[in-house]
């Protein structure tokens, strides 16, 4: 069953056309990756689906329902979740903090607000961080405590945009770990946005390679040859 699809998605920032005529699905329980060099509206794609930017032509299906007009916050109780590019923790809190108010946002019917214990099953880390303020954590505590907000959340598709970005390699191996354990063992969808190409080999399923806002080729991960990256991510 298809869970996402754009259809010829066109998005703007003010007058410049970034996203022309994007058209991408996803299945229920999937993994597809999205590539491409710096610039080429990758991001954007993924704010578009989150409905952080309004697409200003084109249809984005969620469910079998068109969500295009809907806002964030409604997105994301239909059961979408986000780890934008760079985190996007409030820093002067603590991470505990940023968890629980992922929880406030997905509603919890007047129950006492607790981190659910699957959370450290995944990032048992997490534990001895609760209590410190997220601006001083490491970047990759900071990763696994955005990652982490919004699994809690419990979604159906999980948008993440580079996870491994100026992470260390011991680091980028345990993300890669986790990501492929929610993938399996919570049967969550997951569209990811990644440069790193043995990260994306290792995790994903499918493939969509973009350049000027537009994407030419997808296909499965076993397709991801080298002739195809020399040409739309080597520079």
């Amino acid at each position: 069953m298809v869970l996402l699809e754009l259809q010829e998605v066109h998005s703007f920032y003010g007058t410049s056309h970034i996203l022309h005529g994007v058209s991408l699905s996803i299945e229920d329980g999937g993994m597809v990756s999205v590539l491409g060099r710096n610039g080429v509206g990758k991001s954007t794609m993924l704010r578009s689906v989150i409905g952080a930017l309004q697409p200003r032509r084109g249809k984005v299906i969620f469910k079998g329902k068109d969500i295009t007009h809907l806002k964030s916050h409604q997105r994301a109780r239909l059961g979408m979740s986000y780890v934008p590019q760079g985190r996007d923790l409030i820093p002067d809190i603590t991470a505990e903090e940023n968890l629980l108010l992922a929880l406030i946002g997905k509603g919890n019917g007047g129950k006492r607000l607790e981190i659910p214990e699957y959370i450290f099953e995944y990032f048992p880390a997490i534990r001895g961080l609760l209590k410190r303020r997220a601006g001083v954590l490491s970047g990759g505590q900071q990763q696994q405590i955005a990652i982490a907000r919004a699994l809690i959340q419990e979604p159906d598709l999980l948008l993440l945009d580079e996870p491994t970005e100026g992470l260390q390699p011991s680091v980028v191996t345990e993300i890669q770990e986790i990501i492929r354990r929610i993938h399996v063992e919570r049967g969550c969808a997951i569209l990811l946005v990644e440069q790193n190409l043995d990260f994306v080999r290792d995790v994903a399923e499918h493939f969509a390679m973009m350049e000027n806002g537009r994407i030419f080729v997808h296909g499965h991960v076993s397709e991801l040859n080298d002739d195809v990256i020399r040409k739309y991510i080597a520079v």
